[in-house]
This record gives C-alpha cells, structure tokens and sequence, in this order.
C-alpha cells in the first residue's frame, strides 16, 4: 500500500501541475494590459460607455481595440484645447 502511495502522489501532483499550466496559459492569453482599461476609462465613446455599463468590461474592452485599430492607420484628430 505504501509503495502504491509513493508512486501514485508524486504522479498526482505532477499531472495537477501541468493541467494549471495549461490553465495559466490561457489565462495569460486573456488578459487585459491596464494601459488599455486606463486609456478606454481617459477617452471613452459613448457606445463604449453603454457597452460597459450593459455587457461588461470585456465587450467595451472589444470596442475599444476595435476603434484603435481602425484609427492606426490614420492621423489622430487633434482636439480643440479651448473647448
């Protein structure tokens, strides 16, 4: 019984370790830089408003990168200081 024990928790542990790496790995994937949560908090639209107070961070989250990335490509609009 012991020699089963000595093999079969060290196999346990080992196999617990590399399901949470998998499971770290995604997570890592998925996460937000909060330059781009405190960039959408500075400059927000209002569908992104609405989005976040309606679905959540993640959709206004994909609004966002979805307005950056149409807007790379050209110049940024420079704001009006005395407004």
């Amino acid at each position: 019984m012991t020699a089963w024990l000595s093999v079969l928790v060290p196999l346990l542990v080992m196999f617990f370790a590399l399901g949470m790496e998998r499971v770290e790995s995604r997570l890592r994937e998925a996460t937000v830089r909060p330059e781009e949560v405190e960039e959408l908090l500075e400059r927000p639209r209002p569908d992104e408003v609405r989005a976040l107070f309606r679905q959540g961070s993640g959709r206004a989250l994909e609004l966002f990168r979805l307005r950056n990335r149409g807007s790379r490509g050209r110049k940024p609009a420079r704001r009006n200081k005395a407004a």
